[in-house]
């Protein structure tokens, strides 16, 4: 530890800079980092919005239209199904849903290990792979012949896909303060809102394609689909981003400002530090990751019930396949409108939990619909519109709540990786709640989808409440001095378990 380290004041020494106002804390203390003096100040020559600037450029477009594809190869299999898939591999009974379901197993259980290999391979690496993988599978889902091919080709691409989300999620956290991550969450969780509405227009132009080379259409949507995606994987290999330390398009002191200034915000990133089993378990005793957990649970029900089902639902009104396809994205485009929205202004205000509630209401009102209008075609798709727009609104403003109240790179590996890993759970149970046996009322899967939305609003005020507690409490202690024999860096690196540290709401 070099001399300037140790001679680092102690936050109680500075207490005259400490702001007792718990809504500000998280971006005013601790004012030092570990290197000392604020990092604007030790930055003269560094401006903050032009690196910004620059980060949004290089980091978010990319992992945009890595999961845009990831998303799209995942849900394709519904466009696919309206053009026959179910028919030629001669699907019965809920053979379609056990092939959807394969999918979520190994996704659920390799969430937290390819989050921990993220450390050994550099982003860059170990998404593009990832990457050209799942859309390899992909390809190949185009010329399975039966119902076992189409479960093995699932099932491996669960595997491969369980590795992207929460590393991209992990990835845009070690990049942005928490402040300013709202609006980069949801543009990139948007991106299969925008998959959901172009994979509809792609599957139109592609179904006609039907005949070409005696396939049918429902392949040519794999086939395309899946080497656009290994064509792009090549291309991304050289275009994302490593963490701020191990990018080569920052000068060494916009490296330094930017950790310096995520620092500042949640601590300490421990980047280097080795991510063991007991470490693991260290962040499991926080009851915080257990409640994430059903935050993210309760909205995965409805979110693939719909990306999955839609279609289905669609063309249960008396549409054609291609119209279907076609009326498809409407919903899409607006989920990805209501989102945006969501976002600018949760960052705007500060706020989160407020921002979870109005859109799931929005959903709940568009599944309630659904639930009891049966007998008005045009009520039933406008009712699709809210349930699509709701819960994807809601969706990127819980896990970026969630996962940027984490402080440091083991506790935000673990914890995303969970969070996600433990949600997806919740596809398992979407894809049996609408069996084609209760078309086309679809009774049993909308109330599903009801119960799982009042799940996530129920889990969601328990972390608010939660995160609102401690923040007292943190304030209590501070004001009768309990953490003045701490130094400033000994909190730091306590990322967000740090007495000074006041959590998001």
């Amino acid at each position: 530890m070099s001399e300037e380290r140790k001679s680092t004041p102690s936050l109680h020494e500075h207490r005259d800079v400490t702001s007792p106002d718990v809504e500000k804390q998280y971006n005013l203390a601790p004012y030092l980092s570990a290197d000392g003096g604020d990092y604007k100040t030790r930055f003269p020559n560094v401006d903050e919005r032009k690196v910004v600037r620059k980060i949004d450029l290089r980091v978010i477009p990319c992992l945009c239209v890595l999961y845009l594809l990831a998303f799209l190869d995942r849900v394709n299999i519904s466009n696919a199904a309206v053009f026959g898939l179910k028919q030629d591999l001669k699907l019965g009974g809920n053979e379609f849903n056990t092939a959807l379901v394969v999918f979520f197993v190994p996704y659920v259980l390799f969430e937290i290990p390819s989050n921990a290999l993220l450390k050994h391979f550099k982003p860059h690496v170990w998404l593009s792979l990832c990457m050209f993988l799942f859309g390899l599978i992909t390809l190949l889902q185009g010329f399975v012949q039966g119902f076992g091919g189409l479960v093995a080709t699932r099932f491996f691409l669960g595997v491969v896909e369980s590795g992207v989300f929460p590393a991209c999620f992990y990835l845009i956290a070690m990049w942005y303060k928490r402040a300013e991550a709202q609006k980069r969450y949801s543009f990139f969780f948007s991106s299969t809102t925008l998959a959901g509405g172009f994979g509809g227009l792609l599957a139109s132009a592609i179904g006609k394609m039907d005949g070409l080379h005696g396939y049918r259409g429902w392949r040519w949507i794999f086939i395309i689909e899946g080497l656009v995606t290994c064509v792009a994987s090549g291309i991304l290999f050289f275009a994302i981003s490593d963490f701020p330390e191990e990018v080569t398009w920052l000068s060494p002191e916009e490296k330094e400002f930017v950790k310096a200034r995520l620092y500042e915000d949640v601590g300490h990133s421990k980047r280097h530090d080795p991510l063991t089993v007991k470490s693991v378990l260290e962040v499991f005793k926080d009851w915080k990751i257990i409640v994430g957990g059903f935050m993210y649970f309760g909205l995965i029900v409805p979110a693939y019930s719909y990306a999955y089902f839609a279609p289905s639902i669609i063309q249960s009104l008396g549409n054609g396949m291609i119209r279907t396809q076609l009326l498809s994205v409407p919903p899409w485009a607006c989920a990805f409108t209501l989102a945006m929205v969501t976002a600018t202004l949760s960052d705007w205000l500060r706020l989160r939990f407020v921002f979870v509630l109005i859109p799931t209401a929005i959903s709940l009102a568009g599944f309630i619909i659904l639930l009891v209008v049966h007998d008005n075609k045009h009520v039933q798709y406008a009712a699709l519109f809210l349930a699509a727009m709701g819960t994807y609104a809601a969706m990127p403003i819980i896990v970026c709540w969630f996962n940027t109240n984490l402080g440091g790179h083991h506790r935000r590996a673990v914890g995303t990786a969970f969070q996600v890993g433990f949600g997806n759970i919740g596809g398992i149970i979407a894809v049996f709640a609408f069996l084609a046996k209760d078309a086309p009322k679809y009774t049993p899967g909308y109330s599903i989808c009801i119960g799982f939305i009042a799940l996530s609003v129920a889990a969601n005020t328990v972390y608010f409440l939660g995160v609102s507690w401690e923040n007292r409490r943190r304030d209590r202690l501070q004001a009768q001095g309990a953490y003045e024999g701490m130094s400033h860096d000994e909190k730091k690196r306590m990322g967000d378990l740090n007495p000074d540290y006041r959590y998001f709401r």
